[in-house]
């Protein structure tokens, strides 16, 4: 539980408030002011004034929303008025930052008179992308939001209508698949009539609840027709032709209940007397109509959601806004309508029957999560929410016709994927350049749930064809057990029923009999080292590359792929580098795992290698070789090796952009090297650091993730005579398992075309 001095503090400490402005361009000289001001503002407003559409182009209204409130019915404390709903609306900027990378204004208007904040808002368009009206109580949010809609000509928004009936629909939806019940055919009673409550019928009904089915009730009971007290005009229109009076009376024999009102008001008793498999959709908050525990003790056989992170299934509107302007903005839509609001429920809806990542156990502390009574909508820290409901919101704009821009939905999902952090973008293109040619990856740990969520994803990007060791049955049972769709397309291997064992034995004899291995020794290696196996398989080639080490440390994964598959031509070690994934930037560190010490020779090795290895990637090199000395600034012998080492790169490839020795601080910072090295030749800073021995690149590299907030990608071996990529023990998160897979075949299709 959070207390008050808590969340005082955390509104408080450092900047007040959740939100601040940070700059998208450079302004650090007079000539940055100049384009940034006056005399260079005035280009992109004449072009503006010229042609409306290019303030997109040239301002940031594309990716600005407004939240706007008056205060008037923030959750759970009311009529508070427009000053003291600001902390919500900086949080509403906080959740589409987070999640859909939008930029927010708040706009808290101070007035309750509806036609009020329709004028302030119509005097901004100019200045938004779209609106989210916020916490604005009803009837008059209703009002509101139908003027805005009708006259400005960017989205509008009622969150606290659409948002929850939305992510309630795909909540309905899958509880309804689960069952096993036709929307058309069962009884939904409504207890709440404010603006969520009245959106929430309005919804259900556009998904095939039939008119007849319904009944709507309020604090005064079921709002039926005839009925003069406490109503308006939102209400009349969803009166229901019923002898029902009460709550209890509506409840009867329901197969689903939507609570969009106060906490305690579903009794035990209203419970016990509703349909088989009764859907319960409790969403008040910060108390649900009834608790989780007391719906759960009267029967077994519900299915539950809630608006509680506490309790399963939480119908959480930020599944929907962030993703849904997201879309919307992107396609420059005129409106968000009914249309896109299915899409978004059907992406979500959608979305939870497929597999969970690790990256979703982690953060909510779990070790199995699956499509079932307990998860019939995604958790809000899902990742994949902004890559499903985004392009399926845009794709409905785009065939409804409102939008204003034509979009590529394969093309926009990668761009998506890049907003989710720059190692996104940096292996999408590794993937996409996998996909080209995929290749026979052999995985040792074949039983691995790691393992096995990420063949699900390989084979879903279509990047290569798994191979898995272990026993077919376990790893069959495993796969129904975690509902992954592997079934046939992969290939299982048991190593002890392998029809070319023998073969495997005789060959790793040969191979290693003057090395001390007795065929003994090399058939207890296939029969009992999963490892050796799979580098047999590649060496034999049966596989084009090995990706191993979820259960075994590096050293002893290493081991059998170096004495089996060996190093590549004239390659004297082998080594392992890592990419330190920043925001904007990409830095390349080796070596990071393999090598203790090493002498100049090894070292010009190993920053050949690197540089290959990220040329591969699509990327210029430029290599910094770290030292603690600036350009013989220090005379010891471990510089000289460093200086030794960068004479002999530059014989080798005289081309590469590299210098050395230097500081890690001169090796990022132009700005050094043009004030106090300008003969240095890495004029934009190096994205290649090699370091002088294995100690220092472990220790920069697991600072630089840590405390530098960096995504690392890796270890990425080099040199090995056919692809082999070692993880680290206990890689859990099955992304990690994918990015050295895409790596791997990588490896396999540039020695495949070495050997044409």
């Amino acid at each position: 539980m959070i207390d008050r001095e808590e969340a005082l503090r955390y509104h408080s400490q450092g900047s007040p408030g959740k939100i601040e402005i940070h700059l998208t361009k450079p302004c650090a000289t007079q000539k940055d002011l100049s384009l940034a001001y006056t005399p260079g503002v005035a280009e992109p407003c004449r072009e503006i004034q010229n042609n409306a559409e290019r303030i997109f182009d040239y301002t940031a209204r594309g990716n600005l929303v407004a939240v706007v409130s008056n205060g008037t019915a923030v959750l759970g404390l009311g009529h508070i008025g427009a000053a003291a709903s600001k902390p919500v609306m900086e949080g509403k900027g906080v959740l589409f930052k987070r999640f859909a990378d939008i930029d927010v204004f708040d706009l808290e208007v101070d007035s309750t008179d509806p036609e009020d904040v329709i004028r302030v808002v119509k005097l901004l368009e100019p200045t938004f992308g779209g609106v989210n009206l916020e916490d604005i109580k009803a009837p008059e949010c209703f009002y509101i939001e139908e003027r805005l809609r009708q006259e400005l000509r960017i989205p509008v928004f009622h969150d606290d209508q659409h948002g929850t009936a939305i992510i309630a629909g795909a909540a309905l939806l899958n509880a309804l698949e689960l069952i096993g019940k036709d929307i058309r055919d069962v009884k939904v009673v409504f207890n709440g009539a404010g603006a969520a409550g009245i959106a929430c019928v309005h919804y259900f009904l556009s998904l095939g609840v039939r008119r007849e089915n319904f009944i709507l009730c309020d604090s005064r009971g079921v709002i039926y027709k005839g009925r003069s007290a406490g109503m308006n005009p939102y209400k009349t229109e969803l009166a229901a032709e019923t002898d029902a009076r009460t709550l209890a009376d509506a409840i009867e024999g329901a197969d689903v209940f939507v609570g969009l009102s106060v906490g305690g008001v579903l009794t035990k008793e209203m419970v016990r007397r509703m349909a088989d498999n009764p859907i319960i959709l409790a969403m008040a908050n910060p108390d649900p109509e009834i608790t989780y525990e007391d719906a759960m003790s009267v029967r077994d056989d519900i299915v539950m959601a809630t608006g509680r992170s506490d309790y399963p299934n939480q119908v959480n509107n930020v599944l929907g806004f962030p993703f849904i302007f997201r879309g919307a903005l992107d396609v420059r839509a005129t409106a968000i309508n009914e249309a896109m609001k299915h899409a978004a429920t059907r992406a979500l809806a959608e979305l939870a029957r497929e597999n969970v990542p690790y990256s979703v156990l982690k953060a909510y502390r779990l070790s199995l999560l699956k499509f079932g009574r307990d998860y019939i909508i995604p958790k809000p820290f899902d990742p994949r929410v902004l890559l499903w409901v985004a392009p399926a919101v845009a794709r409905a704009a785009m065939e409804t016709g409102v939008a204003q821009k034509t979009i590529d939905l394969d093309e926009y999902r990668e761009a998506l994927e890049a907003r989710l952090g720059m190692s996104r973008k940096f292996m999408r293109n590794i993937i996409n350049m996998a996909k080209q040619s995929p290749k026979r990856i052999v995985f040792p740990e074949g039983e691995s749930p790691a393992v096995l969520r990420a063949c699900d994803i390989i084979l879903d990007e279509g990047m290569a064809e798994p191979i898995l060791l272990g026993k077919e049955a376990d790893i069959h049972h495993r796969i129904e057990e975690m509902r992954l769709r592997l079934h046939g397309g992969v290939t299982i291997v048991d190593p002890e029923t392998f029809e070319g064992k023998q073969e495997y034995i005789e060959a790793l004899y040969k191979l290693r009999m003057r090395k001390g291995m007795t065929q003994l020794d090399a058939r207890q290696a296939i029969e009992t080292n999963r490892t050796a196996f799979a580098a047999m398989m590649v060496h034999m080639g049966d596989a084009d590359g090995l990706v191993a080490g979820v259960t075994q440390h590096y050293p002893d994964t290493l081991r059998p792929a170096l004495q089996i598959i060996g190093v590549r031509g004239s390659v004297k070690k082998v080594a392992s580098m890592y990419a330190l994934v920043f925001k904007d930037q990409v830095y390349f560190f080796a070596d990071t795992t393999v090598n203790v010490d090493t002498t100049a020779e090894e070292l010009a090795g190993i920053t050949l290698l690197v540089a290959s290895e990220v040329e591969r990637f699509g990327i210029q090199p430029r290599i910094a070789m770290l030292s603690f000395s600036n350009f013989g600034s220090v005379k010891h012998p471990l510089v000289r090796k460093v200086q030794d080492a960068l004479k002999l790169v530059r014989q080798a490839r005289p081309e590469l952009n590299i210098d050395g020795e230097m500081q890690a601080d001169t090796a990022v910072n132009p700005d050094i090297m043009r004030e106090t090295y300008p003969f240095c030749e890495l004029k934009d800073g190096a994205n290649i650091l090699i370091f002088p021995d294995l100690q220092s690149g472990n220790i920069a590299y697991k600072l630089v993730q840590r405390f530098g907030r960096a995504e690392a990608i890796g270890p990425i071996l080099l040199g090995m005579r056919r692809p082999v990529h070692v993880l680290q023990i206990g890689s859990s998160n099955e992304q990690d398992i994918v990015n050295m897979t895409a790596i791997a075949v990588l490896d396999a299709q540039m020695l495949e075309k070495r050997a044409l």
